[in-house]
């Protein structure tokens, strides 16, 4: 009988060993994957996108009898339009411009 108990205790204590081993290395991954990889968003980085700041304004569209919201990224110089849609209850994009682009082209008159 006390043969069986030590002979669990000592499974029980290898499989402790096993799972500490294991946390150890997943947190050893885990440590390596935050020090190595920068996300796209942060400042300073080559593409990286300004920091929205955004003006919303809600407005009629000439189709139909629905609403849509202009919403206007300044430092980004992007504007989007959505409306909402009851059967899907869900927003639609209904378009999109960059601004910065357009104020760049050279449009022939």
């Amino acid at each position: 009988m006390n043969e069986t108990v030590a002979t669990e205790c000592g499974q029980r204590r290898g499989s402790r060993h096993a799972l500490i081993g294991l946390n150890l290395a997943l947190l050893c991954v885990l440590g390596i994957m935050a020090l190595g990889v920068n996300a796209q968003g942060q400042p300073g980085q080559p593409g990286a996108r300004a920091r929205g700041k955004y003006t919303m304004v809600a407005g009629q569209i000439r189709t139909g009898n629905a609403s849509a919201v202009w919403i206007l990224d300044e430092p980004n110089q992007e504007l989007a339009v959505v409306k909402w849609s009851d059967p899907r209850a869900q927003l639609e994009g209904i378009g999109f411009r960059d601004l910065a682009r357009d104020h760049a082209s050279q449009p022939g008159r």
